[in-house]
């Protein structure tokens, strides 16, 4: 099943739960506009090089659409629909004002150079700066691109519009990004997992973990995790895995992977078969990079107690059932990833505004946030007996509906 299978499934399990009818349920689920256009450059050579690039903007009822934007050989429609949907529920779980988009060029951004990647990211802007905006559309990073790629836009967008720093968030700090942003989608899954862990009377302390990925997320996941005296025994990121069972010494890796470029070869811990990953011993899981890794597979070799959906949609529907019926917790990725975008919407508040925040501040803010979001997350599966995916995203899609209804939108 695909991501967008696999996330109207979802959408559709709320929907039966909350009880909505089916004209609202339909209107929820069409995205209010796709965008489909062609980017021709000139490359470093002379040649000319042609990618397509998407935006989908998913739904506007709770205010302005929110996503990032990807650069990655795989960008196609309905990996981007389905995500660009899942942050409209995301958004909604987090309760910030936005709604959900989600966009992408099909490239390899590790083939081109900084100057093609420039060009690229500045004509894909030239296409889509009358469709975004700091009241419609607010872009953002995702996988394989950065702060210098929302400069690009921003300064692209400004060209059209007038110098507007929230047009994009994920920004330079020099250019009006907020400080926190950069550590913001990892301490969210901190913060996640410790309301997760207090509701069960267990704190991170002593608790043993698995990270699949090792980039931004979990690379501060991990940093902040072992901060506060969780046990790193295993990390994997493109380059390999490295497992250590008296756990792994966090600091000293983040300086290996920043000469090295990857976990490969870190001699604080052996070398594992990076398949393995989410299949060893640990108590907390936390995959961090792609979609869709635990699976029917191998979810039933899982050994952890508890995951932590870092990455979006790491747990196809086929893995998600055979996890429950083990007994494992799954902290959904609605909810535990949803720190980036929270500092997101800080960023756009003081961009608006024009007054920038400490980070003690954004930080504290974060933790009320996710810290209230687990609570909204738990009174829902009260509420309708369910698991916590399906409290979030019933809390999601009802904070969605209402909106909806109370704008006079429901069909």
């Amino acid at each position: 099943m695909n991501a967008l299978a696999a996330t109207n499934r979802n959408f559709k399990l709320a929907s039966k739960l909350l009880g909505l009818d089916s004209k609202l349920e339909k209107s929820l689920l069409i995205p209010f506009r796709e965008i489909k256009v062609e980017c021709t450059i000139p490359k470093d050579d002379g040649t000319l090089a042609s990618f397509v690039g998407f935006r989908v903007q998913h739904d506007n009822a709770r205010g302005p659409m929110k996503g990032g934007i990807r650069y990655h050989p795989e960008v196609e429609p309905d990996e981007v629909n389905a995500l660009a949907q899942l942050m409209t529920w995301k958004t909604a779980v987090a309760k910030i004002p936005y709604g959900g988009a989600k966009g992408g060029i099909g490239c390899d951004p590790s083939k081109l150079s900084i100057s093609e990647l420039e060009r690229l990211t500045r004509v894909f802007t030239q296409k889509i700066h009358d469709l975004i905006g700091i009241h419609t559309d607010v872009p953002a990073p995702d996988m394989g691109t950065g702060p210098q790629t929302m400069a690009w836009i921003l300064d692209e967008y400004s060209k059209f519009h007038g110098y507007s720093p929230a047009v994009v968030t994920g920004k330079p700090i020099d250019l009006g990004g907020s400080l926190g942003r950069d550590a913001a989608t990892g301490r969210g899954v901190m913060f996640g997992t410790e309301a997760l862990l207090n509701e069960h009377g267990k704190s991170i302390s002593g608790q043993r973990f698995v990270i699949q990925g090792f980039g931004n997320v979990g690379s501060w996941a991990a940093k902040l995790i072992s901060e506060k005296g969780g046990k790193i025994v295993a990390v994997s990121d493109i380059t390999g895995a490295i497992k250590n069972k008296d756990g792994i010494d966090i600091p000293s890796l983040l300086n290996y992977t920043r000469e090295h470029r990857g976990v490969k070869g870190f001699d604080g811990a052996d070398p594992i078969d990076s398949n393995s990953i989410l299949v060893e011993d640990c108590d907390i899981l936390i995959p961090a990079a792609l979609g869709g890794v635990i699976n029917r597979e191998n979810a039933n070799e899982i050994k952890a107690k508890f995951i932590i959906e870092a990455a979006n949609h790491p747990t196809d529907p086929d893995g998600d059932e055979i996890l429950s019926k083990k007994g494992v917790v799954i902290l959904p990725d609605i909810y535990a990833n949803s720190g980036g975008v929270t500092v997101s919407y800080f960023e756009w508040v003081q961009n608006i505004q024009g007054f920038m925040w400490e980070e003690e501040k954004v930080n504290d803010e974060l933790k009320t946030y996710m810290t209230r979001g687990f609570k909204d997350l738990k009174e829902m599966c009260k509420t309708h007996s369910c698991d916590l995916r399906m409290g979030a995203f019933t809390l999601g899609v009802n904070r969605v509906a209402r909106a909806t209804i109370l704008r006079g939108w429901g069909a």
